[in-house]
């Protein structure tokens, strides 16, 4: 099997891979086509069918595995695939492992890694706290291992929520280096928190999907009411530590605009804001990149995220 990761402009494929998304639409002058989104564990691949319908394109549906013919093209720096031919495989023509996005990180270092970090929070009631989800609740862990922390725009792979959560966590405990006004407890306990509400916004792989409950709240409104949960099970937990951690949460994507119910109010909440951006957009110039030829320095095109056009390093000396 040929990986997606692999592919390059001008190759014609013809692999087994998962129908990520698919969705019918019509070109300016009127025209059917389909949008197709495919993956692999290496990664999604956009790719459209130009005449639906046609002999050769067999019918299936988003979540189908399908073997698919097709000439791979750019668009707006990155790789589209024209099908040609498609059809729906059974069941014992592919192995689903194959098909899965997985961290290229081992996933139980990293899990031991946020283990330690938690044991090393002083403070008993944040402690504790923190020992109920990721130390003491064996479910938990094992979908906090398994799950993503996006979608499609970084992380989107099983292992992808724990090592967002280990980065942006490692990024605050360098911050508190620095900058000995930060509450170490308070931001380590806030940025191993801060994304655990996308358990429940996003499904579980292979859909990876926004839910019903992540449509209408959000992972931020789900994370703060699940920790809010926890915290009144807690004997005598300070109210005020209880609001600053929720503040912290509730403020982490740093604008109203982007999201946040409050902007940032705390030097933890700034912090906590400015190390879930920086490892967002540095994993999404990561992923980017890896799609791209080895010393190939062309300009890539805009990117949404990081409103810019971008593209790689050169590599002098």
């Amino acid at each position: 099997m040929k990986y997606i990761e692999t592919y390059r402009e001008g190759e014609r494929i013809h692999e087994i891979l998962l129908c990520k998304h698919k969705q019918a639409a019509v070109t300016k002058n009127g025209k059917p086509y389909e949008n197709v989104i495919l993956q692999d564990k290496s990664g999604m691949l956009d790719a459209k069918i130009w005449e639906p319908g046609s002999q050769g394109i067999e019918d299936f549906d988003t979540l189908d595995y399908i073997d698919v013919v097709g000439d791979l093209t750019s668009f707006q720096g990155a790789l589209q695939l024209n099908i040609k031919r498609v059809r729906r495989v059974q069941p014992g023509e592919y192995d689903p492992k194959d098909y899965l996005p997985v961290s290229s990180r081992d996933i139980e270092q990293m899990y031991e890694e946020l283990k330690g970090l938690v044991q090393s929070v002083k403070n008993p009631y944040l402690q504790k706290l923190l020992s109920g989800f990721f130390l003491e609740d064996r479910e938990f862990a094992e979908k906090f291992k398994a799950h993503s922390a996006a979608k499609s725009v970084h992380h989107g792979f099983v292992g992808g929520l724990l090592e967002h959560t280990l980065s942006v966590t490692k990024l605050c405990e360098a911050f508190c280096r620095q900058y000995p006004i930060l509450n170490r407890d308070l931001l380590l306990t806030s940025a191993m928190f801060h994304d655990i509400g996308k358990m429940k916004e996003l499904s579980e792989f292979p859909a990876n999907d926004y839910t019903d409950e992540g449509q209408l709240l959000g992972h931020i409104m789900i994370g703060t009411e699940w920790i809010g949960a926890y915290i009144r099970e807690i004997p005598d937990f300070p109210p005020k530590l209880c609001s600053e951690l929720k503040h912290c949460i509730l403020a982490h994507h740093g604008e109203l605009e982007f999201g946040s119910p409050k902007k940032p109010a705390l030097v933890e909440a700034v912090a906590l804001h400015f190390a879930d951006n920086i490892d967002a957009k540095m994993e999404t110039l990561k992923e980017i990149f890896s799609a791209v030829p080895e010393g190939n320095t062309e300009w890539l095109g805009y990117n949404r995220l990081l409103e810019s056009n971008i593209r790689k390093t050169s590599r002098q000396g």
